[in-house]
């Protein structure tokens, strides 16, 4: 909760609103997510420690526009599957973006990210994915994070997309918790979460939300 009311200060304090807060319901600036907690997490009481890795996800509007971004850490020192987790999840994301060019079919980008995940030993999650971004939280097109290549719609000049691999140690296989909105992993494994918004240009991708 400390961590939801400092994001929310900062956000605030630029004169943008959080985008999390209140969107269907939902309570919170951020969504937090621990350990075996995938994403959509609920800020509460719980205090972090040493061997976590905490997923924070974040969203703002400033003047009409929306951008959408997360990022997974560890708590002090963590095990070395967490690790890798960490960097095969981040890794990932980079992947994906490396692909979202000007030609490009939309699973291309979906192929990419699982394929690099798949052979690290790890899985993506298929219940959430990625999506367009732009005057509205959640746009057009849904960008999974697992598919066929060269499927989908061409990518164009001027699309912002927001990319984020779900990346689990085990089982690809969710479930949502009875506060309707956490997402845990079905085997109690850990999940890792990495977003950036993007925008496709005549080049190199431009990555919106990097600070």
């Amino acid at each position: 909760m400390e961590l939801d009311q400092i994001a929310e200060e900062i956000i605030l304090s630029k004169g943008a609103t959080p985008a999390f807060k209140g969107y269907r319901g939902f309570p919170a600036t951020l969504c937090i997510s621990i350990n075996e907690e995938v994403v959509h997490g609920i800020p509460n009481q719980r205090r972090l420690k040493e061997g976590d890795i905490v997923s924070l996800d974040v969203g703002a509007n400033l003047n009409g526009y929306f951008g959408d971004g997360a990022i997974t850490l560890p708590v002090g020192e963590v095990d070395q599957t967490a690790q890798r987790l960490l960097e095969v999840t981040e890794r990932a994301l980079y992947i994906g973006i490396e692909e979202a060019r000007v030609g490009n079919r939309l699973f291309d980008i979906s192929y990419a990210i699982q394929t690099w995940v798949e052979s690290h030993g790890f899985s993506v999650v298929r219940d959430f994915v990625g999506h367009g971004i732009g005057m509205a939280l959640h746009e057009d097109p849904q960008i999974p994070n697992f598919g066929v290549p060269h499927q989908g719609p061409r990518l164009e000049r001027g699309m912002v997309f927001a990319l984020e691999p779900m990346v689990n140690e085990g089982t690809y296989e969710v479930k949502i918790l009875s506060d309707g909105w956490t997402v845990v992993t079905t085997d109690g494994k850990r999940s890792a979460h990495f977003e950036h918004t993007i925008a496709i240009t005549d080049g190199v991708p431009e990555i919106l939300s990097e600070l």
